[in-house]
């Protein structure tokens, strides 16, 4: 006995008025998003159903809900509540939902079980652009912004602060509980006997539950530098480095001192733990590195990933390593900022057998570098020969490419759709509603060229 859905049927025609898809133009991008999570395999969420209870309440079909968060990332629309909005005020989000009103905890609560579902249709959708042969694979470009958290910077605290306040709130804790125990036969003599006179005072209660919020988020930081240690001692056994295809993306890293210990600046954020303060354009902000590597010839992301981890240069050769296993063949050229430059990073890229074109460091806009002459002498060290490649007239074209291939891509992302921050918190799901921003985002341009050629 298999679980039974709601009937779903958006292109159903009503007695008086048209087909609900006739609402929309032939080229609407609802109708494009309908049409491509049709072809989908969205079997792993449908198994997730199957496995209830038939005989519990039927679940919204998982074909409306996917296309409801689809189409909604695509627009800019990521919230929840916003969506439940949209089905019932915008003709789009009322066609795509085929008659049916989810509640926003419906949604939410959907995204939330299947998001790494979710974030699988990212590789489906690139297939959907290679099969539409909008991938070259010439010049790939690899860059990373700043997306903000869950979260306030303000509600940071650094290891040592955690220290002091917590021995400051240890030191109220046992003054509120003398006062308390003090008051006992007030209280009785005020509140009767039918009050025990002895609860806790509201100061209390905030001083306790804060001082444990900090004893949490202390063990937390101790607990990550011992498994930091744990690993590094393993990483020094080992004799052979991971394979290619394992390569790990980077961690942050419990800052030390010069003796081994925490650093006392070392922070957590009470609101999203795994989020750190890094800096971006507007200054420092509480926020996740979401990385992407993008292909010249439709701005298509051909990778993507996201880190705690705020510098770049670690990020080169698992983001490199995602590309290739994504599409299946090497790009001709990698192009990226000097903040992804070092001598190792420059090797691993010429292994695979493609041209790095990385600055070591950064190049001012009005800086024009100086015209090389004549063969490069034999002895010059990767970096000054990166310095001379990029300052030949080839080189310069090809690497001025860099801000007309990713850039855009992170501004269309952010000022044109909105989605300027995470509504997730936490790693793992942050990283799959980055996925899902970048599947809408590669959606778009699937759309955009699909209309150009018609």
């Amino acid at each position: 006995m298999t679980k039974a859905y709601r009937p779903y049927s958006p292109k159903q025609a009503f007695l008086l008025p048209p087909s609900p898809t006739e609402w929309l133009p032939e080229d609407h991008l609802a109708r494009f998003v309908m049409d491509v999570v049709g072809q989908m395999d969205l079997s792993e969420i449908h198994a997730r159903y199957q496995q209830m209870d038939p005989r519990g309440t039927q679940p919204y079909h998982p074909l409306m809900m996917t296309s409801l968060l689809v189409y909604g990332y695509c627009v800019g629309v990521a919230s929840s509540r916003k969506i439940e909005k949209k089905t019932y005020e915008d003709v789009a989000f009322r066609v795509i939902g085929g008659g049916h009103h989810p509640d926003h905890v419906r949604i939410s609560e959907f995204r939330r079980v299947n998001l790494e579902a979710l974030a699988g249709l990212f590789n489906q959708v690139l297939s959907l652009a290679k099969k539409a042969r909008m991938l070259r694979l010439g010049n790939v470009a690899l860059d990373g912004t700043k997306m903000k958290a869950s979260a306030s910077k303000h509600k940071a605290m650094s290891y040592d602060r955690m220290e002091k306040d917590g021995e400051r709130l240890r030191q109220k804790v046992q003054e509120l509980l003398a006062a308390a125990e003090a008051a006992d036969s007030q209280e009785d003599l005020e509140h009767g006997p039918g009050r025990r006179g002895d609860e806790l005072p509201d100061d209390l209660r905030h001083a306790e539950s804060r001082l444990a919020r900090i004893k949490q988020l202390k063990a937390e930081i101790e607990a990550e530098a011992r498994q930091q240690d744990a690993e590094a001692r393993k990483d020094s056994d080992d004799d052979l480095p991971p394979p290619p295809a394992q390569t790990p993306l980077p961690k942050h890293q419990i800052p030390r001192t010069r003796e081994g210990g925490i650093d006392p600046k070392a922070q957590r954020n009470f609101t999203d733990p795994e989020s750190r303060i890094m800096k971006a354009s507007e200054g420092y902000v509480q926020a996740y590195n979401c990385q992407a590597v993008v292909d010249e010839e439709h701005q298509i992301i051909v990778a993507q990933a996201v880190t705690n981890q705020p510098p770049d240069v670690q990020h080169l050769v698992p983001m490199l390593v995602l590309a290739v296993a994504n599409c299946g063949a090497k790009p001709d050229r990698l192009l990226a900022d000097a903040g992804y430059f070092s001598e190792d990073n420059v090797c691993e890229v010429m292994k695979w057998g493609i041209e790095p074109f990385i600055p070591p460091s950064r190049q001012k806009h009005a800086d024009e570098p100086k015209p090389v002459l004549g063969r490069p002498p034999a002895n010059l060290s990767f970096k000054d020969r990166m310095i001379r490649k990029l300052a030949t007239k080839a080189g310069r074209a090809v690497y001025a490419a860099r801000k007309t291939i990713v850039e855009p891509v992170f501004g269309q992302i952010k000022e044109a759709r909105g989605l300027r921050r995470f509504l997730l918190r936490g790693l793992r799901k942050v990283r799959g509603e980055w996925a899902l921003i970048a599947l809408t985002h590669n959606l778009l341009k699937i759309h955009r060229a699909k209309l150009r050629t018609t």
